[in-house]
């Protein structure tokens, strides 16, 4: 659920992603107040708070995708338990590993299983490699999770969560698993035979899953992160792109192109040859452009310098980028679909062809057809295609509303609650 919270442009609106409430401290001043049976109770009462504390661990990696839906999942635990312990396990170097930590949780790494595991029998190194690395990061994981002693493991996908996940129905832990895409990943399908609990977002990802699975199966939709689901204004949002003067343009339209965090070059050679056109023709229009990290040199070079133009390696504060956006221009990853549905936002939608089969193909035609959203594949894509769609959809005020409408109907903001009550009422189902 979404909580108002009206912010002056002249304060920092981009709210933290630690979000609960720090472990309770006394103070000396407060324990001098106090007397000694009074301490002693105090303490013995911290005591049985922390032992009956959640303790959980959450294992991801690999995509955004990935990453995204576990912390959308530890927010939410710490939310409705500031006691909880979580430790997140995942690679190193990897992106959960800078990821994770920056959110405020605790981080383990286990030794990478390669970089070819998704297809380790496609190359023969690999394939002589993988299980001894496989073994070796369960047993890595096998420790972890006996010197944590959580009451339940949550994997979100992606190589990471595979041994931790394995290791946890060795040691007969209870294990749910959370699904983004409507068809599961390998990770995700194999777990789910061990599984308590899989939460899916689409009806249809129930019926890609082993048979003896679908019974242990929840439709709750893709848990999206806290953050994103506060309310920003738009005018705030604005400013902070584009200064005070942009709150003040007459019927403004903001053009939100997120290109993947590393860069997806079809987007930007393709908005490159047509932005600065755009931005000739239609005054009261504005772009804030995410490049990818990997093509922001290139695209910094080439694009010229406009003052209703935001150009970024990498946008950190989605969440405002999202509010003062009209229509969102990006890759079909499940995760971004699933925010875009959430916040109701008209969209052009281009999958990448290169996702193992096919997952953003699916996803986009699933938005095409549940919330209209305009789908233009990389073959087709080129200045001419992006620029039609564009002056389509912000040329028509009734369709806007329509798009934006049928996704807030198909959308499911509250999926990451949802799915942190039904982990709570396992571990404890007196709570339920």
């Amino acid at each position: 659920m979404a909580i108002p919270s009206f912010l002056p442009p002249t304060l920092q609106f981009y709210p933290p992603s630690r979000l609960v409430p720090t472990r309770l401290s006394l103070s000396s001043s407060t324990v001098c107040c106090l007397s000694v049976d009074r301490r002693i109770n105090h303490a013995s009462t911290l005591k049985n708070d922390e032992a009956s504390a959640l303790r959980a661990v959450i294992t991801a990696g690999g995509t955004a995708g990935h990453i995204s839906s576990a912390l959308a999942i530890g927010d939410e635990l710490k939310s409705a338990d500031p006691q909880a312990q979580i430790l997140f396990i995942g690679f190193p170097n990897s992106m959960e590993s800078t990821t994770v930590p920056s959110a405020g949780f605790d981080f383990s790494a286990i030794p990478t299983v390669g970089y070819s595991s998704s297809r380790p029998f496609l190359c023969f190194a690999s394939f002589l490699r993988f299980p001894l690395l496989l073994i070796k990061s369960t047993f890595e994981s096998y420790k972890l999770l006996r010197e944590f002693e959580p009451q339940i493991v949550v994997g979100t996908g992606g190589h990471a969560s595979f041994p931790v996940c394995f290791a946890a129905a060795i040691m007969r832990l209870k294990l749910v698993i959370q699904e983004q895409d409507s068809i599961p990943g390998t990770t995700n399908w194999i777990l789910s035979l061990f599984a308590d609990t899989i939460f899916t977002p689409f009806n249809c990802t129930v019926s890609n899953l082993p048979k003896r699975a679908a019974a242990k199966c929840v439709v709750y939709g893709n848990p999206i992160r806290q953050a994103l689901r506060r309310y920003v204004s738009k005018g705030a949002a604005r400013v902070s792109f584009f200064g005070q003067w942009a709150g003040a343009v007459s019927d403004a339209r903001v053009v939100l192109v997120l290109s993947g965090s590393l860069g997806a070059n079809a987007i930007n050679i393709a908005l490159l040859n047509c932005y600065l056109q755009l931005l000739s023709e239609h005054e009261n229009w504005f772009f804030v452009w995410q490049t990818g990290v990997e093509a922001f040199d290139e695209m910094d070079s080439l694009v010229r310098s406009h003052p209703r133009l935001f150009l970024s390696p990498f946008l950190r504060n989605i969440s405002v980028a999202y509010a003062a956006a009209d229509l969102v221009i990006s890759r079909a990853g499940a995760m971004t679909c699933s925010e875009i549905m959430a916040l109701g936002k008209p969209s052009v939608l281009i999958p990448s062809p290169h996702t193992d089969e096919g997952d953003q193909e699916r996803s986009a035609s699933l938005m095409a057809d549940i919330v209209g959203s305009k789908v233009i594949t990389e073959e087709e894509l080129d200045t001419i295609t992006l620029r039609a769609a564009i002056e389509e959809i912000l040329g028509n005020e009734e369709l806007m509303r329509e798009m934006s409408e049928r996704a807030l109907r198909a959308g499911k903001p509250d999926a990451a609650l949802d799915v942190a009550k039904h982990i709570i009422s396992i571990v404890k189902p007196e709570d339920k």
